[in-house]
């Protein structure tokens, strides 16, 4: 099976993202994509039961990864209700789109995004050089009405 796959920073895309990550038959470890600002994202992976070296996060070219495999522990369940299964989550990342932290509380993994446009491509303004011939000026003695 291949990982599921979202976009991040496709704010065109956005509601199609939506819609398709609804529709998938694995939709584990449920996750949220909040915009914060038109520049920055936080992706929350819902993760209870996981800790910090259960959970590896990769980033290569334009996709994240986040996969998690819990290490065994040796417990006898009168009930289990928390997954314990292994998961892989793959994030389309847009260009320029960088991953700027990691953090892992109260069983949700945060994972902060930031669009990070290089100079020479952000828009910038063009001036207008005035090639029209200086204005004459009036002396005193023009502008007698002697």
């Amino acid at each position: 099976m291949l990982p599921r796959a979202s976009f991040v920073g496709f704010d065109r895309l956005f509601d199609q993202l939506e819609r398709a990550t609804q529709h998938q038959s694995n939709p584990y470890p449920p996750h949220n994509i909040i915009r914060l600002t038109e520049t920055s994202y936080t992706i929350e992976m819902a993760v209870a039961g996981f800790s910090m070296s259960d959970i590896d996060i990769e980033v290569e070219r334009r996709s994240l990864k986040v996969s998690g495999a819990m290490t065994s522990r040796d417990r006898e369940y009168v009930h289990k209700g928390i997954s314990e299964k292994k998961f892989n989550r793959t994030f389309n990342l847009a260009d320029h789109v960088e991953v700027t932290s990691a953090t892992l509380e109260n069983g949700i993994l945060s994972l902060n995004l930031e669009i990070v446009v290089p100079e020479e491509l952000k828009p910038r303004k063009i001036s207008i050089n005035d090639k029209s011939p200086p204005p004459e000026f009036l002396t005193e003695e023009d502008n007698c009405s002697c």
